[in-house]
């Protein structure tokens, strides 16, 4: 029986996927970037949608941008986050898929 080939090919894209993966990974990441979704959010707006502190989101969203998953844009006193990348978008629709049952 021959081996099965590879879903992922390049050594690159391993780590990439790994990466992703790792940083959305935490529960609290992965409700903030349901909460964001497709669209821009402040930080105040994920606050009140995934109830828990400031501060604590803070950190979580510092991490996501940190790794790249999330991107920042500041409009006067407001900081908004956006997904950066869809593929991530795919891949919550896919686990909400699978998870969810939507």
């Amino acid at each position: 029986m021959p081996i099965r080939a590879s879903i992922i090919d390049k050594q690159e894209h391993i780590e990439q996927a790994a990466r992703a993966l790792k940083s959305i990974s935490h529960p609290l990441r992965l409700k903030i970037l349901c909460v964001i979704g497709d669209q821009d959010a402040c930080v105040q707006e994920i606050v009140e949608a995934v109830g828990t502190s400031q501060s604590n989101v803070s950190q979580h969203l510092a991490i996501l941008r940190e790794k790249g998953v999330l991107l920042a844009r500041k409009d006067a006193n407001r900081v908004y986050y956006r997904v950066g990348d869809a593929r991530t978008l795919q891949l919550i629709g896919m686990m909400r898929e699978v998870f969810c049952g939507d």
